[in-house]
């Protein structure tokens, strides 16, 4: 993935899987996931949000993918 932008880190990722929360999106260095994935809203992508709790108790937010463009 060397050479690739965020943007285009996550949509590859949306191509495979229907959802990212923060700590699955610092495995491709992304620090602003919800900006990202507002950038992706403007390219026709479509997102809700569903909040989450890890083992330890602590919240997060995983967003799950309702529509991809590059798909129809």
């Amino acid at each position: 993935m060397a050479g690739m932008t965020q943007v285009q880190m996550l949509q590859e990722h949306f191509n495979h899987y229907d959802t990212i929360s923060d700590g699955e999106a610092q495995m491709y260095r992304i620090r602003s996931l919800p900006r990202r994935i507002m950038d992706l809203k403007k390219k026709g992508y479509d997102f809700e949000h569903q909040w989450s709790r890890d083992l330890t108790g602590q919240r997060y937010v995983r967003y799950v993918l309702l529509h991809n463009p590059m798909k129809e």
